[in-house]
């Protein structure tokens, strides 16, 4: 069942983006979550699809996003974010689980369309992150956003 979920896009403190219904649409630019809540799925992955468009300021050159693993360190335990389109793929590891500070943004210039962005984690555990993307012109000025999430196990 598709549930459509609207998410203020200033505010990134809802945990919607990832819920466990799959194919939810929301639109939005951050999202604080748990990963693997009860921290048996070594390969827990969450898959979704970014689409960058022209909203009035631009057409998209690109899609950035960063990650925040806000749990205690665990040896061997780090989450990563993946971009991938047209046969392309960048990604950014927060390498400092539990610091407060975000990975660096990770970029994929490929224009307007249909980007996947993937979120994995190296082992076993729950994590609690924030991740956080945005589409951007060659301006390097926000443009339109909007996500659609098809996996989160």
């Amino acid at each position: 069942m598709q549930v459509t979920k609207w998410l203020n896009r200033t505010v990134l403190t809802t945990g919607l983006m990832f819920a466990a219904l799959q194919a939810t649409t929301v639109q939005a630019h951050g999202v604080s979550e748990v990963m693997d809540p009860q921290g048996n799925v070594p390969g827990f992955t969450a898959l979704a699809r970014v689409t960058c468009y022209d909203d009035g300021n631009g057409n998209a050159a690109y899609l950035v996003a960063r990650v925040r693993d806000k749990s205690e360190p665990v040896e061997g335990l780090r989450l990563t974010v993946h971009l991938l389109k047209d046969n392309r793929a960048e990604n950014v590891t927060d390498t400092t689980p539990g610091d407060a500070e975000y990975s660096e943004f990770v970029a994929l210039e490929r224009g307007n369309g249909v980007y996947q962005m993937m979120l994995t984690k190296t082992s076993t555990g729950a994590r609690a992150f924030d991740l956080e993307w945005h589409c951007m012109t060659e301006n390097h000025i926000h443009t339109g956003t909007d996500i659609l999430v098809d996996q989160y196990d």
